[in-house]
C-alpha cells in the first residue's frame, strides 16, 4: 500500500486533485464557522465549544477521506467513505454547498484585499486616486463574484445557464432602450475614473454651482457629494454637464480687503503687504504655500470702496482656513492702522419741517425673571378660544 501511494502521489495530477480537495473543504469549514458565529447568540457557550469542534473534526475525517479516495489508495474505511462523499458532492445539494462556501470566501477576500489599498492621511492626488479606486474595486469585484456564484447555482440545478443568458441577453437589449441614462451614467462614469477628472476627498461644484461639496463616493454609475452641512448629495454621473474642481494639483486664496476712498491707500498697501508677508512666514501656516504671496495692488474702485487684493498659491483644499485667517489678521492689522474698511451706510432725510422732541417718562420695568412665577393661572373659562364664545 505504501509503495501505491508513493507511485500514485509522483503523478502531478494527482498532487492538483488533493489541493483541490483541501480548498472545496476549507471553503466548506469556513462555510460552516460562518453558520455557527450566527448561532452564538442562541446557543450556550458550551455548546458551541463542542459543535466547533465536531464541525472540525468532520472536516478533517472528510478531508482525509476524499483526498485517499483522489489518490485511490485502498485504506480502509477512509476509501470508501471518500467515495460516498464524492458522489454526494457530484450532486445538486453538495455542488451548491460549495458554490455558496468559495462565494463567501471571495466575498471576505474581496473585501481584505480592498481595505489594502491604504490612500494615507495626506490630500494628495495619488490619496484621491487610490481612495476612489478602493471603492471601484470592490464594488466591481463583489458584482463579479455574485454573477458568477449566481451562473454557477443555475448550472448546478440542472438549468442550462448559456441558454438563459441568450435570452436576458435578448431582453437585456429590449431593456436597454429604456436603461439609456443608467448605461450613460457608466459611460461617464468610466470616463471620470480614466482621466482622472475628480475622486473621493475632492471639493468640487456640479453643474455651475448647482451642487458642491466633498466628494465622499464615487463609482460608475453616482457621484455623493457631502456639503457643508452634512447634506449629501446623489448625483448620477451622466446628469454631471461640467464640474469644477477647487482641489486639484494647487488652490488659490483671493485675498481681498475694502478700505474707504478717504484712506490712504499706499498705507494700506503696506499693511496688506505686511500681513501677507507675516502669514508667510509664519511656521503655522508656511508649509500651505507653495509660493510667496503676490499683491497686486488695487484692482476696482467700487462705489463704497477701493478693493485691494492679494493672491496666494496653496495646497490643495487649504485654501478655505488661510482664507478665514488672512480675514482675521487684515481686519486685526486695519484697526490697529486707523485704516476704515467701509461698511454699508444709509442717510434720511427728514425734510425742511422743524424737529420735535417730547420727553416721556418710562414706566417701570416689569421683573421678567418673577412673571411666569407671579403670573395668575387662569381659569377653566378663560382658557376657551375667544373665537367660540359665541357657540
Amino acid at each position: 500500500m505504501f509503495d501505491l501511494l508513493v507511485a500514485q502521489l509522483s503523478k502531478p495530477w494527482i498532487w492538483l486533485k488533493v489541493i483541490l480537495v483541501l480548498v472545496v473543504v476549507y471553503a466548506v469549514w469556513r462555510f460552516g464557522r460562518l453558520l455557527l458565529r450566527q448561532l452564538t447568540p442562541h446557543i450556550r457557550p458550551g455548546l458551541l465549544v463542542l459543535l466547533r469542534w465536531l464541525w472540525l473534526f468532520t472536516c478533517i475525517f472528510c478531508a482525509l477521506a476524499v483526498a485517499v479516495y483522489a489518490v485511490y489508495v485502498p485504506v480502509p474505511i477512509l476509501f470508501s467513505a471518500g467515495q460516498i462523499i464524492t458522489s454526494w458532492f457530484r450532486a445538486s445539494a453538495g455542488q451548491l454547498v460549495v458554490i455558496v462556501a468559495l462565494s463567501l470566501i471571495g466575498w471576505r477576500l474581496v473585501g481584505n484585499l480592498s481595505s489594502r489599498i491604504v490612500p494615507g492621511d495626506e490630500f494628495s492626488r495619488r490619496a484621491v486616486r487610490l481612495g476612489t479606486l478602493r471603492g471601484v474595486v470592490d464594488s466591481t469585484l463583489r458584482v463579479i463574484v455574485v454573477l458568477i456564484a449566481a451562473i454557477s447555482i443555475l448550472q448546478a440545478l440542472g438549468i442550462n445557464a448559456t441558454t438563459l443568458l441568450a435570452g436576458v441577453s435578448v431582453f437585456g437589449l429590449a431593456v436597454g432602450f429604456g436603461a439609456q441614462s443608467l448605461i450613460k451614467d457608466v459611460f461617464n462614469g468610466f470616463f471620470i475614473l480614466l482621466e482622472d477628472q475628480y475622486g473621493v476627498g475632492d471639493v468640487i461644484t456640479v453643474n455651475s454651482g448647482t451642487l458642491s461639496g466633498e466628494v465622499e463616493k464615487l463609482n460608475l454609475r453616482v457621484t455623493a457629494l457631502r456639503a457643508l452641512d452634512g447634506t449629501v448629495h446623489i448625483v448620477p454621473n451622466g446628469q454631471i454637464n461640467t464640474v469644477s474642481v477647487s482641489s486639484k494639483d494647487w488652490s488659490r486664496v483671493v485675498a481681498t480687503v475694502d478700505v474707504t476712498y478717504s484712506a490712504n491707500v499706499n498705507e494700506a498697501l503696506q499693511v496688506l503687504q505686511k500681513v501677507c508677508d507675516d502669514l508667510y512666514a509664519d511656521s503655522e501656516w508656511s508649509g500651505n504655500f507653495l509660493d510667496a504671496p503676490e499683491v497686486q495692488g488695487v484692482t476696482s474702485l467700487a462705489a463704497d470702496g477701493v478693493k485691494l487684493r492679494a493672491l496666494f498659491k496653496v495646497q490643495p483644499k487649504t485654501q478655505y482656513a488661510l482664507q478665514r485667517e488672512f480675514n482675521r489678521r487684515i481686519k486685526i492689522a486695519m484697526d490697529q492702522a486707523g485704516i476704515e474698511i467701509p461698511f454699508p451706510q444709509r442717510s434720511i432725510s427728514l425734510g425742511d419741517a422743524p424737529i420735535s422732541i417730547r420727553l416721556v417718562r418710562s414706566a417701570p420695568k416689569t421683573d421678567l425673571s418673577k412673571q411666569e412665577v407671579d403670573a395668575p393661572h387662569p381659569r377653566p373659562s378663560e382658557t376657551r378660544d375667544p373665537e367660540g364664545e359665541d357657540e
